[in-house]
């Protein structure tokens, strides 16, 4: 199963990942028109600052997972098929216990109908939005073993060009 992956050397922080997470998000599923609508999108994956660098946050869809484990409607649930973190608005009741036990603190809320928000992998979309919208492509969806793979065939790169000087 494909998972989104993050390149840290690559990303500059820019926010585009955020911003079209949003707008996938959104009633309109168009930047300018989702600015005027009403609750806001919101984003559900966060680019913070450590050691000066910025870092793409989002859910990991863990196995097993605090958030599913905490709910108590079973709004929170492991999709087996999809492999993710799902997310049901309907049974939400805003207790907001998923977000006290989050341990990567990607689990939002919209205030306004008190419910969860969180990363579902953009379902309607062959790749993620915050994946296309990143320019240096710090965010890849790929399987694990390719990622792997590419760090391997990076590093077997950069320790034989060091070898050759």
């Amino acid at each position: 199963m494909k998972e989104i992956f993050v390149r840290l050397d690559r990303c500059l922080a820019c926010n585009g990942c955020e911003i079209a997470c949003a707008v996938e998000h959104s009633a309109a599923k168009n930047l300018f028109a989702a600015i005027a609508e009403t609750p806001l999108p919101r984003k559900r994956l966060y680019v913070e600052y450590a050691a000066g660098q910025g870092l793409p946050i989002l859910c990991r869809h863990c196995d097993p997972a605090p958030c599913v484990d905490a709910c108590m409607t079973g709004s929170m649930y492991r999709d087996e098929t999809k492999e993710i973190v799902a997310h049901e608005d309907a049974r939400c009741v805003g207790c907001w216990m998923c977000i006290m036990l989050c341990p990567y603190g990607v689990v939002g809320r919209r205030r306004e109908e008190r419910i969860a928000l969180k990363c579902d992998r953009c379902p309607d979309l062959e790749t993620p939005a915050c994946v296309t919208a990143c320019p240096t492509r710090a965010l890849v969806f790929v399987e694990a073993e390719e990622f792997s793979q590419t760090k391997r065939a990076e590093a077997a790169e950069t320790i034989a060009s060091d070898l050759g000087r």
